[in-house]
């Protein structure tokens, strides 16, 4: 054959789907195989940075899923689609390393025309990746196809040999003049919670972002913030308040925290378990605290004070499930505060369930909040009634009058015929008028949780995560608020606005 139509037939196996390559690989002489082996491999290193790690280190560098999202980042940018990416994560999950090391060499490779940027906290840090990736095209360059240019090895800057694409590595708030870029790395801006909680260093970050990074952003480029949350306001804070809706946003907390996670992750399942379980992160949470646990790790940061809740009041307060099986109860109540209200944080409709014993202590038995429609939510509150043999439902009615009762009656009616009440009386429905302000509301509960009268039974994340970053002058969320609603009815129903006459049809017998 010859050395043209070798070419072209090899030209022509890559564009070929893989079963139809393993059958002519299978076919082949073993000359033949040695050049389609070798194809192969850069086919590989062409899919994703992570691919091309596994290839270059025979399998050693590690993978999960969640670096599978960085991958799919760079994947897209590489493609020629600009993207302004958000993605917030635990520390030592192998960010750093994909995102701003191994990702921006396999860029590289793909695009060597293009100029990269990576910045991060410090200088010594960002030179620290630029000498990683310097070091892997002198290993590795033969591999990938690109070189340096003879006299351009500086950590901080290189340039590729026989094309104008090349790194540039920065600190944040240093100089970039004159450097332009097709993709700037954002990794790790806040070096410590000194940093992110100094307002002068928070305003002072901004204003790099605004009017240094961005400006160097070639026409069409594209930028990729990769952070560990510290603060309400930190970088990944102002960009979400300002330009937000300009952004994909990829939230990955520690421990899944809603049904839309970014991996598809049952909610309470770890990040990377294969290195950080439940028990692993469980125990750095003893370790760092709630506040680091929920800025760092949850990705929730909270306000430094001034919060209605505190933690050790949850915290110091709950109980397992084993606990909960051998105490004598009176009553047990599901409240609803359907979105659409005064609320309009997440724009979800709280279903919390809690109980009260005849001693005088409160218990929050499950929280079924969500995303739902006066169908799906009726539903929902009445199957979780069922289950717990509730004998009300409270809901918030400021918004929806005599509606929610008609919802309730209905989804009731629909679970009768579905057979799925269990010979159960519907439990009374009772409509909360909110005549006071939601901190009114909020401050007698909060008072019986710093007294250790209320009791959390097992984690609700969302919830508890509400309750202790919500502070006046914020809309409340709909979980707090249904979580208000039923304790108040359970303290002291005439506070709570729900007054029902005394049951007449002894549903409360033997409650347990």
């Amino acid at each position: 054959m010859a050395r043209a139509d070798e070419a072209a037939v090899l030209q022509l196996y890559r564009t070929l789907s893989a079963q139809r390559r393993h059958e002519i690989a299978a076919a082949s002489s073993p000359e033949l195989r040695s050049r389609l082996v070798r194809i192969e491999r850069e086919l590989a290193m062409d899919r994703s940075p992570g691919a091309m790690a596994a290839v270059l280190t025979d399998s050693r560098e590690i993978q999960a899923p969640h670096l599978g999202l960085i991958d799919a980042a760079f994947e897209q940018v590489a493609a020629g689609k600009p993207t302004r990416l958000l993605l917030t994560m635990p520390p030592r999950h192998g960010k750093s390393r994909r995102a701003a090391r191994w990702a921006p060499l396999w860029y590289l490779r793909r695009r060597p025309e293009h100029r990269v940027m990576i910045a991060s906290y410090s200088s010594d840090l960002a030179d620290d990746h630029g000498r990683w990736i310097r070091d892997a095209i002198l290993n590795y360059g033969p591999q990938i196809g690109v070189s340096l240019r003879p006299g351009s090895s500086a950590a901080n800057r290189f340039d590729l040999a026989g094309t104008e694409g090349g790194a540039v590595m920065a600190g944040v708030g240093g100089g970039l003049t004159g450097k332009g870029a097709h993709l700037a790395v954002v990794d790790d801006p806040i070096k410590d919670a000194a940093e992110a909680s100094s307002p002068t260093m928070r305003k002072r970050l901004w204003e790099w972002w605004q009017a240094v990074l961005l400006t160097r952003i070639e026409p069409g480029g594209s930028v990729i913030l990769i952070q560990t949350r510290w603060d309400e306001d930190d970088l990944a804070g102002r960009v979400l308040a300002d330009e937000g809706d300009r952004w994909t946003v990829i939230d990955l907390p520690a421990l899944a925290l809603s049904e839309d996670d970014a991996l598809g992750r049952p909610i309470g399942t770890a990040l990377w378990p294969e290195r950080y379980d439940t028990d692993a992160l469980a125990e750095i949470r003893r370790s760092v605290g709630e506040r680091v646990w929920w800025s760092l790790y949850m990705q929730q940061p909270r306000p430094q004070d001034g919060g209605v809740w505190q933690w050790p009041w949850i915290t110091n307060n709950r109980i397992s499930a084993a606990q909960f099986r051998g105490i004598d109860l009176a009553r047990i109540v599901v409240a609803v505060d359907p979105a659409g209200g005064e609320s309009a944080v997440g724009d979800e409709t709280g279903i919390v369930a809690a109980a009260n014993d005849r001693e005088g202590h409160l218990y929050v038995l499950d929280d079924r909040s969500g995303n739902r429609g006066a169908d799906a939510w009726g539903r929902e509150a009445c199957l979780l009634a069922i289950e717990l043999r509730a004998d009300a439902i409270v809901v918030e009615s400021n918004y929806g009058g005599d509606m929610t009762r008609q919802i309730l009656q209905q989804a009731w009616q629909e679970l009768q015929r579905e057979q799925r009440t269990e010979n159960l009386l519907m439990p009374a429905v009772l409509p909360v008028t909110a005549k006071h302000g939601k901190r009114l509301r909020a401050e007698p509960i909060a008072q019986l949780y710093e007294q250790g009268r209320v009791h959390h039974v097992g984690e609700w994340p969302t919830l508890e995560q509400q309750m202790v970053t919500w502070v006046a002058g914020m809309d409340s969320p709909d979980r707090m608020d249904a979580a208000v609603h039923a304790l108040t009815q359970l303290a002291d129903p005439q506070i709570s606005g729900a007054t029902p006459l005394p049951y007449s049809d002894r549903r409360l017998r033997a409650r347990r």
